[in-house]
């Protein structure tokens, strides 16, 4: 007959020992498993001890005061700390900055793969995450403090590329959350927002002959739990602690909401408009950024804003938004339920959910700034004393193609106006978000100019864009003066390329329109035709294709840049996230036959896209019809210009 797993919070934390690695589940104030973090603390009150332990964590786990992490924010408790995100926890932030501690910041999404390998056995982790930021130890290697010094991140050379190693550690004790328990340890998480990486962290205590505790709401009698419902098996498991009453809610924020954990969904009703102010028209700027079938994820604080402009936009269906919690789909929720969503499409593990990232499958993510240079580094980790730590962001913005920087021009007492649909700075913010060099590099403006993605700098009254040398000066808000307003405030000049206004719909009361925007094909503005190099460039980049009149449409866009120019043209053709309906496809086929026959220079044609099934889609339906180019994985070899 098995034992029950079942004891007091004081009973569970009493194995810890001096100098243990104790690795916490949890994300902001989902998954905390608050009372046996008190339980720790109250013991080194009591007793002082444990001593000494290396404190490990992926996302940020407390209420910026008391609760979460912030419990063993106590100097001797913690010897080092290896976290994702400390801007929640500014007891254990403070110990990092006064050097009471050894602390390293490491991306979330390398931690939670750490979690996984651990629990198979392997010695880390190798990525290219990280390169070229503050982590690479060519820089400063994740160490936050001058007590850190040991290295825990190393270079290697694979295949003709850098990489790093992340070295693994033993998980002595994990600490998890869940909803419900039976005496034998299995736990099911029916009622949490998310479930994060309460599996592979149990596995990886498992793998080094640690120990496991989960806290959880309720019991269940042994045998009653359905075992498509049980995340952790109770082999994993070794001690179950029931909650202290109040210590268990779905977030700082919300008691239970069934909503928040996909039990239910809920009818959307309708959101206080934003006010048209400063922030609002950044959220407005950034949402114009939005394409159809986007994949897309949204980081805390003004980003969050973009989910409620599209909410306002009517454009939800036409996106999914997406939150390194694991989260797919849904309405992004705010504050301290940030991280969860109200009517989502699917759940997923915290280490998946950076698989896909890390495989490139957002096509944007919107992030802020905390400072930004003349080369477009960014910073979002370290500011003077302030440690918040990188979170998710540099796993976010290593592999997605667009990614979107918003913040206010500066901060500190920024006001602004809005009227006539026009901008007025009222009064300027005492603190610049551009700065001669950053503090830290968070994100790295060289890695993302060699891997060729595109990166937007939105502010309320201009708008930048990544160029080759740095910042490129490309939108100007109505009512701006550029030499007032934006480079007597720059401690740098940026290059300054024409720009344009921004959209006036961003600076005028009502919908912009956003939803009609990102249904139009708009296909004259995806087509240039070069002269001098007799070639057309098609960038079909996230255009949707679902009627024939669609494709009516294409040709006509086409016959008319082509039409006036009276001889056979070159091509290239990007189909980069290209969708086409199957009602179609026939259609569009031929269309392309058509396109072929009329304008182009036989063998002078270059289709490409990084989608495999498109490729093999587009490719079946052009060998039926003899149009004599095939579709390439990426655009290395276009014709000769």
């Amino acid at each position: 007959m098995s034992i029950s797993k079942i004891i007091s919070a004081a009973d569970a934390v009493s194995v810890i020992r001096d100098g243990d690695f104790v690795v916490s589940s949890g994300w902001g104030g989902h998954g905390v498993s608050e009372t046996v973090l008190t339980a720790i603390e109250d013991r080194f009150l009591k007793d002082h001890e444990p001593t000494d332990l290396t404190l490990v964590w992926a996302g940020g786990q407390g209420d910026g005061e008391n609760r979460g992490l912030n419990h063993l924010g106590h100097e001797g408790l913690l010897r080092r700390t290896i976290g994702g995100h400390y801007g929640l926890v500014p007891k254990i932030e403070r110990l990092a900055v006064e050097e009471k501690i050894e602390a390293y910041n490491l991306p979330e999404g390398v931690l939670v793969h750490l979690y996984r390998n651990i629990a198979s056995g392997s010695p880390g982790v190798l990525s290219t995450v990280g390169i070229g930021t503050f982590v690479d130890p060519r820089i400063e290697g994740g160490k936050v403090n001058a007590s850190a010094t040991e290295d825990i991140v190393e270079v290697t050379h694979r295949a003709d590329e850098d990489w790093l190693f992340y070295r693994g550690f033993p998980v002595d004790v994990a600490i998890i959350r869940g909803t419900t328990a039976d005496p034998l340890g299995n736990i099911t998480t029916e009622k949490e927002a998310v479930s994060l990486e309460i599996l592979s962290l149990a596995m990886a205590a498992r793998a080094s002959n640690g120990y496991v505790i989960c806290q959880v709401e309720r019991i269940a009698e042994a045998g009653s739990l359905d075992s498509r419902d049980v995340r952790v098996p109770g082999i994993l498991v070794d001690a179950i602690v029931v909650a202290d009453p109040g210590t268990h809610a779905q977030s700082w924020d919300t008691e239970y909401n069934p909503a928040v954990s996909g039990e239910i969904r809920i009818p959307l009703e309708s959101l206080e408009p934003l006010p048209l102010d400063g922030r609002t028209a950044i959220a407005r700027r950034a949402a114009l950024e939005l394409s159809a079938d986007d994949v897309v994820n949204i980081g805390l604080g003004l980003p969050e804003l973009i989910g409620r402009v599209a909410g306002e936009e009517d454009v939800q269906d036409l996106v999914t938004f997406t939150i390194d919690t694991g989260v797919i789909g849904g309405v992004p929720l705010s504050g301290f339920d940030f991280g969860a969503s109200v009517n989502r499409e699917a759940l997923i593990d915290h280490a998946s959910s950076f698989d896909f990232i890390d495989g490139g499958g957002l096509n944007t993510v919107f992030l802020g700034v905390a400072e930004c240079d003349a080369s477009g580094n960014v910073n979002v980790s370290r500011f003077g004393n302030r440690l918040a730590g990188c979170g998710g962001a540099i796993n976010l913005t290593q592999r997605t193609r667009n990614v979107v920087f918003v913040t206010p021009f500066s901060s500190g007492g920024l006001e602004v106006a809005i009227s006539g649909g026009e901008l007025e700075i009222i009064s300027e913010g005492r603190f610049g978000k551009f700065v001669d060099s950053v503090g830290q590099i968070t994100f790295s403006s060289a890695i993302a100019n060699d891997r060729g993605q595109h990166i937007t700098y939105i502010t309320e009254r201009c708008v930048f864009e990544l160029g080759a040398d740095g910042l490129v000066l490309t939108e100007v808000a109505p009512g701006i003066d550029i030499d007032r307003d934006i480079l007597s405030l720059m401690p740098f000049e940026p290059r300054i390329d024409s720009p344009r206004l921004m959209d006036a719909a961003i600076f005028a009361t009502g919908r912009m329109g956003l939803r009609h925007r990102m249904l139009e094909l708009n296909i004259r503005d995806r087509l240039t035709y070069d002269p001098i190099r007799n070639t057309v460039f098609m960038d079909y980049s996230g255009l949707h294709i679902r009627t024939s009149d669609d494709v009516a449409e294409v040709i006509a866009g086409v016959d008319d840049l082509l039409g006036p120019v009276a001889r056979r043209v070159k091509s290239v053709v990007n189909y980069d996230r290209f969708q086409i309906d199957e009602v179609a496809i026939d259609a569009y086929a031929d269309a392309v036959k058509y396109v072929q026959d009329t304008y182009y220079i036989d063998g002078q044609v270059a289709r490409h896209t990084t989608n495999a099934f498109m490729r093999l889609k587009l490719d079946r339906e052009f060998a039926k019809r003899d149009i004599n180019s095939t579709v390439a994985e990426s655009a290395e070899n276009p014709p000769e210009r």
